[in-house]
């Protein structure tokens, strides 16, 4: 039920990010969620996109891009939400790698988008526990 997560590594260099979304743009790929972490010499960009082939496709000719199973979990739009995920991962013993957020086009949904050391395992502790997980499909409907 993990969702598929681009992760393309750009040069740190103006115009670099620049490039890369104009091409996913060009293509008529929607940008669903995005996180742009770096270091010294690269950035590492992570999208949520409308059609993962075709991102692909279009990144390949110019960068690296690998896919990244993630979860995404929904949640309300309200203080203390994101904190109730974090605690039920918490007490179960998962480590989080790292964690972005986004939020739908409704007043009451929030989604987050979460790397960790067991996927599979995290998945199932979150459902236990009431959380709504969306798979790749889900996210086709929702945004």
């Amino acid at each position: 039920m993990a969702i598929t997560q681009l992760s393309v590594y750009l040069v740190n260099e103006p115009g670099s990010l620049s490039r890369a979304v104009n091409a996913i743009s060009e293509a008529g790929v929607n940008i669903r969620a995005l996180s742009l972490a770096d270091t010294k010499d690269f950035g590492i960009l992570r999208l949520i996109v409308s059609d993962i082939d075709k991102t692909r496709q279009i990144l390949d000719a110019h960068t690296i891009a690998t896919e990244t199973p993630v979860i995404a979990v929904k949640m309300k739009d309200k203080a203390g939400a994101l904190n109730t995920i974090l605690q039920i991962l918490d007490t179960e013993d998962i480590n989080i790698e790292y964690i972005y957020a986004f939020t739908s086009s409704g007043p009451e949904n929030a989604y987050v988008v979460l790397r960790v050391d067991d996927t599979e395992t995290a998945e199932k502790v979150l459902e236990r526990y009431g959380e709504t997980v969306l798979s790749d499909e889900d996210l086709k409907e929702l945004l």
